[in-house]
């Protein structure tokens, strides 16, 4: 997808200064990282780095956060994949540092999928159908906030909308009415990553071989990830036939998951290209909103 689509990417108000995380580490934990540089793709909170024993992890960062808050969230979620043997980094360490929080985490392996293929969308499936159920009973986890009536911190807002254009504003009314129709957080048991895109899929020698970033990870229905994937794949060329194919899934899927999942990634890429992108983006994700909103 476009930069910084995610919840966990607009957190991330200020660029990641390594150098100066480093030293705070340090200072905080007593180990000593040396920088190595920046993670690829866009990315301004992660950075590589290499421990004293010579292994190499990446460094990240959470500002305006709360190592409690990670915790009970995203932490608690990634030690559960690990736990099952799902590809998802784990943490090595975590720090709070000021207002931020510092975490470093495993290296895995592998390059960023960018064009997704029938076997990776296959490994994507996999992958999904192996999230269900891993929070039964983690009422500390909490469930995802769709926003559908209310705005998100610094994402999913709606003003912009209803300023932005008759259209926007009728997107907007019928984002609302699903929200009213709907609860306001998504039910279930199941780990949602909340950005499932191919970009955050990892490929060893063409296979898909991990998932990153689980910093907007929670609760609910597994099944979000799949139109979260599905907006994914709208932003650049992909295999023939993956695209339609990953529709006709969500086609099966019950109306009560379908329609939050997608008016919530409706207002999410909508908001954000009329705040961010240039105009012909923002009609590109209106078109693929009014879809099925």
């Amino acid at each position: 997808m476009p930069p910084s689509p995610s919840p966990q990417n607009w957190a991330r108000a200020e660029r990641l200064d390594a150098d100066r995380l480093t030293e705070a580490l340090y200072a905080e934990a007593g180990v000593r990282l040396m920088v190595e540089g920046p993670c690829p793709g866009g990315e301004i909170g992660a950075a590589y780095v290499r421990w004293p024993d010579g292994h190499r992890s990446v460094l990240k960062w959470r500002p305006n956060t709360r190592i409690e808050d990670l915790g009970a969230g995203p932490l608690a979620v990634c030690e559960v994949l690990v736990a099952q043997g799902y590809p998802c980094p784990s943490t090595e360490l975590a720090v709070q540092v000021d207002h931020a929080v510092v975490l470093v985490q495993t290296l895995l392996p592998g390059t960023p999928v960018r064009c997704l293929d029938h076997r990776g969308l296959d490994r994507a499936l996999a992958l999904n159908e192996a999230q269900a159920g891993l929070l039964t009973g983690r009422t500390d986890v909490p469930s995802m906030n769709l926003y559908l009536l209310d705005d998100g911190p610094g994402y999913c807002l709606h003003e912009p909308l209803r300023r932005h254009s008759r259209r926007g504003g009728d997107l907007e009314r019928r984002i609302r009415s699903v929200g009213l129709d709907h609860p306001l957080r998504l039910p279930g048991h199941d780990v949602v990553h909340q950005d499932f895109h191919q970009g955050n899929l990892l490929a060893v020698d063409g296979s898909v071989a991990g998932v990153i970033d689980w910093d907007g990870s929670g609760r609910g229905d597994r099944r979000f990830d799949l139109v979260t994937l599905r907006f994914g794949l709208h932003a650049s060329e992909q295999a023939p036939g993956v695209t339609s194919r990953l529709d006709d899934i969500l086609d099966g899927l019950p109306d009560d998951i379908l329609r939050p999942s997608w008016a919530h990634m409706s207002l999410r890429m909508a908001d954000w290209a009329i705040r961010h992108f240039a105009p012909g983006d923002v009609e590109h994700w209106l078109d693929m909103a009014e879809q099925r909103v």
